[in-house]
């Protein structure tokens, strides 16, 4: 079972319950993948030991002048406008390039190769609790986080796992789209606040264009108003877990500690939450 975080913008607590429901799952083959490549964060609460690295990156095609006629034929089948003939040269813009090969394919010289080009790094190893842990880590500067979040997805874990918990990056974006692709579950954590509820509105457009179920956790719960529940409601989203706005969360969050060591009765709570899922999904030992 394929479960994923997900929140419509930053600092809502989206890491919160992603680490702490993979913490509450642990035993029963699970793995924890931080999809939020720009900025993972989630190695902060479950202290993993990397041991496991790869490269990712896509292919950039490289242009033998030498070969090249100039015919204009790869810049014509370059539907993301990477490449270009200007006179007698043939410019390639690896910023604007998605790797997908049509240059090359069509190339009627042969004039093209493609070459790995670097865009971040997959990590993985494992916590104390035995959780298997997965993080993609883009280079800085680098413009297109999606090739990394396909890879990480696509990376095979060090053991059999049953349950994989994706933390999803913020946003309602690619990236975020990418992470959702393929998942059994969207687990979407908000606040009742009037923004909390704008960007819960954004990614329950997302999930539902993907095609995935999806419930809501109310995060930091007694701020704001009753307008998340009243929209949760009209829109049949199961509200499955709220989370008080809580001073010792707040402070034990900022020391590094997930939710389910600050306050142990929780674990008992995300454990309910993963059957919850399971139920939903409807199969599948979680």
């Amino acid at each position: 079972m394929r479960v994923v975080v997900a929140s419509g913008k930053g600092g809502t607590g989206k890491t919160t319950v992603a680490t702490s429901l993979a913490l509450s799952a642990s035993g029963r083959s699970v793995s924890y993948m931080d999809c939020d490549v720009e900025a993972p964060n989630g190695h902060v609460f479950l202290r993993p030991a990397l041991d496991r690295r790869q490269d990712v990156g896509i292919l950039i095609p490289r242009v033998d002048e030498s070969v090249c006629t100039h015919c204009g034929i790869c810049a014509e089948v370059c539907r993301y406008n990477a490449i270009a003939v200007l006179g007698r040269r043939t410019m390639v813009f690896p910023q604007l390039c998605h790797g997908c090969g049509s240059c090359t394919h069509a190339c009627p010289e042969g004039a093209i190769e493609e070459r790995l080009d670097v865009m971040g790094v997959l990590e993985g190893g494992e916590t104390e609790s035995g959780l298997a842990f997965s993080r993609g880590v883009l280079n800085v500067g680098e413009p297109m986080a999606v090739p990394v979040i396909r890879a990480l997805k696509r990376w095979p874990p060090s053991r059999v796992v049953v349950t994989e918990v994706r933390d999803a990056p913020p946003g309602a974006s690619c990236p975020v789209v990418e992470t959702i692709r393929g998942a059994d579950f969207a687990l979407l954590v908000t606040e009742p606040t009037p923004f909390g509820l704008h960007d819960l509105k954004q990614v329950v457009e997302v999930v539902r264009e993907v095609g995935v179920p999806a419930g809501v956790v109310v995060n930091r719960d007694g701020i704001g108003d009753d307008r998340v529940d009243r929209y949760c409601a009209a829109e049949g989203l199961p509200i499955l877990m709220r989370i008080p706005f809580d001073r010792a969360i707040g402070e034990g969050i900022a020391r590094g500690l997930p939710l389910v060591e600050i306050l142990p009765e929780y674990r008992v709570r995300f454990e309910r939450l993963l059957e919850a899922i399971r139920r939903r999904v409807g199969g599948g030992d979680a």
